[in-house]
């Protein structure tokens, strides 16, 4: 199966907007679902940002950044959908939202298109029966920012053909990425084994047994990461690294994903990352 018009759902935040950017500078024609024009033209804004950011870097021309955003289009109607070879959805970790939206795809996408999601917690089975294609529908997981991770998880379910697996494949490869194939189980690769290293990082830091910047100095330069746990979930946000806790621990009942005390702690108070100013450390 050729795929030459690709549909992002949730295309405006910055995973949706992310996968925009990268598909269109693959070489495809991408449509947008934005609920109002006001999130579309921010989403543009942002495209256009980190295309002119890479042309100052001389990474790539004037003309490539024009040809690229020639190639995006945002609209308000799911029904525009109808010509796309591939839709995948990046909207917020909501199943009964991810259920709502496949069943729309199912009805409006060609009976060949290839539906996925890019959730990297929620049971995607689960999402898949909510159309009449499970054999069609995949996971397809991104990682933040998208045009720059070099890495893709290709999840099947039980019910993913084999065909729409090679088609998975080749289209994360098409994007510049290293693909890994997972299975349709909470956390994939990546989160299964991450998300128990920061929960640990947190019970370090709650018991004192060492503070906040000789736990992430010792990560970054003892095992050479980019940066430290306590950094990395500022970075992530509280609230999401919290929300796949959750139904990692809820799918397994295993204690390695159950959140620490002060973890719950720093969500209630809002106290969430980067993103609101102050998380285990604080940004100005």
């Amino acid at each position: 199966m050729e795929i030459k018009q690709v549909g992002v759902v949730g295309a405006t935040g910055v995973m949706g907007s992310g996968i925009v950017q990268l598909c269109a500078q693959s070489g495809y024609q991408v449509l947008g679902y934005s609920r109002t024009e006001e999130k579309a033209q921010k989403a543009l804004a942002q495209i256009d940002g980190f295309l002119s950011h890479s042309v100052s870097k001389d990474k790539i021309t004037e003309a490539e950044k024009e040809a690229v955003l020639g190639r995006i289009k945002y609209t308000q109607r799911l029904e525009d959908f109808s010509g796309c070879d591939l839709a995948i959805e990046s909207a917020i970790e909501d199943m009964e939202l991810k259920k709502q939206l496949f069943a729309e795809l199912d009805k409006i996408c060609p009976t060949q298109a290839i539906l996925a999601t890019n959730t990297s917690s929620l049971s995607i089975i689960d999402i898949a029966m909510a159309t009449g294609r499970p054999n069609m529908v995949l996971g397809l997981h991104f990682f933040n920012p998208a045009p720059v991770m070099k890495l893709m998880e290709v999840v099947n379910t039980i019910a993913t053909s084999d065909e729409t697996m090679d088609v998975g494949k080749a289209f994360g490869q098409s994007l510049g990425k290293t693909v890994v194939v997972a299975r349709d189980s909470p956390g994939y690769i990546v989160n299964t084994l991450m998300v128990p290293y920061l929960l640990n990082a947190t019970r370090m830091l709650d018991r004192g047994l060492a503070t906040r910047e000789d736990i992430d100095t010792a990560i970054a330069l003892g095992l050479n990461y980019p940066m430290g746990p306590l950094a990395l979930c500022d970075f992530i946000g509280l609230d999401a690294l919290l929300f796949v806790a959750n139904v990692m621990y809820e799918e397994s009942k295993d204690l390695q994903y159950a959140a620490p005390p002060l973890l719950r702690k720093m969500v209630t108070a809002g106290w969430l990352g980067r993103k609101t100013g102050k998380g285990f450390y604080e940004y100005k």
